[in-house]
């Protein structure tokens, strides 16, 4: 088919699938009061008792006499009606919106449309993403080559497992080797395609091993220090259940991770004794171990590889969680069955506690404060606590692998909510690159989407997601920790607090495809990448809304932050009431620049 040809086709499908709708006026002066964006249609525009309210297939728009508010529709969690007069619009970033009705019947009539429009989707395609991105490509189906690559993201994204992989610096020769027993997902429907494992473990011993592991999530390396060459792996946790099950390709699989660090530390980057390099100008003295061991001479793969550093296992759950998950075929690795290891558990809560702090701490944001109450107050929430006891087990591996050149495989029960919140905090520690903006995309990317976080169930926003048990805001949390080691080291982040506040909002907005489904597997399944835009075409390194004035790459290598509660702070910007709440504004949406300017200049605007 020929490009007119083609560009019609989209323009057919733009029109016939996501069709324009006329907006129900409840007085005829009313006017849509915004801008609607590529492929949004208003539906409803009436008058509240003090404000313009409208709502469209993407946002809730209030327009107050002193403010304007708008949200979008899958951010809300909930609309409920209060003093028959009044709606109280419960958003999942933590904000609660107040609308004044002059009638019973006009607000329960708005109450109706908004439970209509917040509804999980019964297909995806009703999310607003797909409208958007076919508009968008009608739209602009003269530069559809230009405007098709602006919404993606960059290469940096796409070819993000051979760049790292590169850059971490792995021995692929002799240490490590990229498997490919997950192509097309056939072992786990959760992980990426390409994983790193030890060299010598065959995908016959992984296929074993996927057996043992909560949804076949079996123990995969994501990061290596190139200093030390100690590694950070993750996985689900080990089906042991009340039988006591053991499984010995699972306990040399975790062993030869120890020792694949030992030969990788030795081949790639050695003193003569077979060490590691370690940089000890910065006053760290060197221990009397270290010192011994620069005294043998003996070879450096053969000793090291027979010594191993001792790899710690790192258990978000209690060790009273971990034994209870036995009851449901789960548990925890017995330290008798794997050698040169130690179980350390961090005691972090589960999503149905987290879910259960955060509502607390919504409802002491959206009341009245008492100065007197308010720090008793916000304790008695336990959400500081909880970010608390994640920086803390973040550090602890830090600790581990930079401190004690010791490897580190992380997992809670299924691995894939506390596990990649510790394995990315951790990284973020570790490594300035992921503080910059395409870095922090590429840890996002790999550590999040790509290891399968339930993004659809937690957020809500998966077809007939309506297990309110599955919801929790672990990404979310994660932000905020982020936001938190923001705040302590302002000058170690290319990006600012505004970027990471809009990341909050377009993880629930729908706008961007990014956070759709499950997992890698069903956003390849779903098309979502040809399908809509991507989050990062906004939070992209050009884009100065989003860069950090005060960004230097030359601050500390390694952040080592203060995890006490004391030290923490609420993240005001994201939970506390202000003039234009979770307002998507001009600069938030279209990833679009008007022709013939360039991206690195324009505005993002409609």
């Amino acid at each position: 088919m020929d490009d007119e040809g083609q560009q019609s086709l989209e323009c057919i499908q733009a029109n016939q699938i996501f069709p324009r709708k006329h907006p129900v006026l409840e007085e005829e002066s009313l006017q849509v009061p915004f801008p609607e964006l590529h492929g949004e249609f208003t539906e409803y525009v009436g008058r509240a008792e003090d404000a313009i309210i409208a709502m469209s297939n993407y946002r809730l728009h209030i327009k107050f006499k002193e403010s304007v508010v708008n949200v979008p529709l899958q951010l809300i969690e909930c609309v409920e009606c209060r003093d028959m007069f009044q709606l109280h619009v419960i958003c999942k970033d933590c904000k609660v919106i107040r609308c004044q009705f002059s009638t019973f019947e006009q607000c329960q009539e708005w109450l109706k449309r908004l439970n209509g429009g917040i509804r999980p989707p019964s297909h995806l395609e009703e999310l607003f993403s797909f409208a958007f991105h076919a508009w968008c490509m009608e739209v602009y189906a003269g530069e559809k080559e230009q405007h098709g690559q602006l919404c993606r993201p960059g290469e940096h994204v796409t070819s993000r497992f051979k760049n790292e992989v590169e850059r971490m610096g792995f021995d692929l020769q002799n240490a490590w080797r990229i498997t490919e027993i997950n192509n097309k997902y056939r072992l786990c429907a959760s992980y990426p395609q390409l994983l790193l494992v030890p060299a010598w473990i065959t995908d016959k011993e992984l296929e074993s091993v996927g057996g043992f592991r909560s949804w076949k999530r079996f123990p995969a390396v994501v990061y290596r220090h190139q200093s030390t060459g100690a590694v950070i792996a993750r996985c689900g946790q080990p089906e042991v259940s009340w039988w006591g099950w053991r499984n010995a390709d699972d306990e040399h699989l975790v062993q030869s991770i120890a020792k694949a660090c030992a030969i990788d530390c030795s081949s790639s980057k050695h003193l003569a004794n077979g060490n590691c390099l370690r940089d000890y100008s910065n006053g760290t003295d060197i221990s009397d171990g270290e010192f011994d061991a620069s005294m043998t001479h003996s070879t450096g793969v053969e000793s090291l590889a027979i010594q191993p550093q001792k790899l710690l296992i790192l258990d978000a759950r209690s060790y009273a969680a971990a034994v209870a998950n036995r009851a449901k075929g789960g548990g925890c690795e017995c330290p008798e069955y794997y050698p040169n290891c130690e179980v350390v558990f961090m005691g972090m809560a589960n999503i149905h506690s987290i879910r259960k702090s955060f509502q607390s701490l919504r409802l002491l944001c959206t009341q009245m404060p008492d100065p007197a109450n308010w720090l008793s107050a916000l304790e008695g929430t336990k959400w500081l606590q909880h970010l608390s006891v994640l920086l803390k087990a973040s550090l602890l591996v830090v600790n581990a692998v930079d401190r004690d050149l010791r490897p580190v495989l992380v997992h809670c029960s299924d691995g894939w909510d506390r596990t990649p919140q510790i394995v990315s905090l951790s990284k973020l520690l570790l490594d300035p690159f992921y503080r910059t903006i395409e870095g922090f995309q590429v840890l996002v990317e790999t550590e999040w989407l790509d290891f399968g976080h339930k993004f659809a169930d937690r957020c809500g926003h998966g077809e007939n997601s309506d297990d309110l048990n599955e919801r929790c805001p672990v990404f979310l949390q994660w932000l905020d920790c982020v936001h938190q080691l923001h705040r302590q080291f302002p000058c170690s982040f290319e990006f600012n607090e505004a970027f990471l506040v809009k990341l909050v909002q377009h993880t629930y907005s729908c706008l961007f495809g990014t956070f759709l489904c499950n997992s890698g597997k069903e956003r390849e399944d779903r098309h979502t990448q040809e399908r809509s835009c991507s989050v990062w075409s906004l939070l992209r390194p050009a884009n100065r809304a989003f860069r950090n004035m005060l960004y230097s790459s030359h601050s500390e290598t390694v952040l080592h932050p203060v995890c006490h509660v004391r030290n923490l702070m609420l993240w005001s910007a994201v939970y506390l009431p202000n003039p234009s709440p979770s307002t998507p504004t001009d600069e938030s949406c279209a990833p679009y620049p008007v022709p013939g300017s360039t991206s690195e200049d324009q505005p993002l605007g409609r």
